[in-house]
């Protein structure tokens, strides 16, 4: 999943970030509410993990906000507040989950795995495109017999493919959705990694699903001898 972050403590923000990262997330992360309602602006999230307290602009008035446009997105909050009214503020704010900090990362990974089945862009543990299938939960994609173990980051563009399967995606699109907003991939980054995912792909047969669109950009498709 996409996720935004924005949790004012640096220390308590590094930990979350790497453990979101590792599971396969992509996450852009701030440290101010300001830059968190920027980021909520420009950017599609499946998922937003706020801080109540966060300067500038407070996550509960950022969760407010989000809610009055009529978006959906699975909102989770961080707080050190634990009483029952400060929870039904929150939950009332519109946010769908609570967590008390000091966060435990193991807790607030199985809240986010929760989480993003509410989601409207979750399609399940498992995506798959004819006999290819791809499992969310260990970056993996298996077909038939044969199973290939991905990095986070094949993982990250195999998933963002799969779920547009037969659409023509841009080299932008593709590093807005895999590179977090604060940077810049190298101008052949997205080439290279076509190239390792296809690489990846070779040992299922299925390197040629993954096409070239010249001039136009990337997309995922069936080829009709193995439909």
């Amino acid at each position: 999943m996409k996720i935004l972050l924005a949790e004012d403590d640096p220390i308590q923000l590094e930990p979350l970030y790497a453990a979101l990262a590792k599971a396969g997330h992509i996450t852009d992360a701030t440290l101010d509410g300001e830059t968190a309602q920027w980021l909520m602006q420009e950017h599609t999230y499946d998922l937003l993990i706020l801080d109540w307290m966060l300067p500038k602009i407070s996550g509960i008035a950022l969760c407010q906000q989000h809610r009055q446009t009529g978006k959906g997105t699975p909102i989770l909050m961080l707080t050190a507040r634990d009483g029952l009214m400060d929870r039904v503020t929150g939950l009332d704010a519109g946010a769908d989950d609570y967590l008390v900090k000091p966060v435990n990362v193991l807790e607030l990974l199985a809240r986010v795995r929760a989480l993003g089945r509410r989601s409207p862009l979750w399609t399940g543990d498992i995506l798959h495109l004819a006999d290819l299938h791809l499992h969310l939960a260990t970056l993996t994609v298996q077909r038939q017999d044969v199973s290939i173990q991905l990095s986070t980051r094949e993982f990250q563009l195999m998933e963002y493919l799969m779920r547009h399967p037969q659409q023509v995606l841009t080299r932008d699109q593709i590093e807005r959705a895999l590179w977090e907003w604060n940077m810049q991939p190298e101008s052949k980054a997205v080439a290279i990694l076509i190239h390792r995912l296809r690489s990846r792909l070779q040992p299922l047969g299925a390197e040629t699903w993954v096409q070239t669109v010249y001039g136009m950009g990337y997309r995922l498709s069936v080829p009709e001898a193995t439909d």
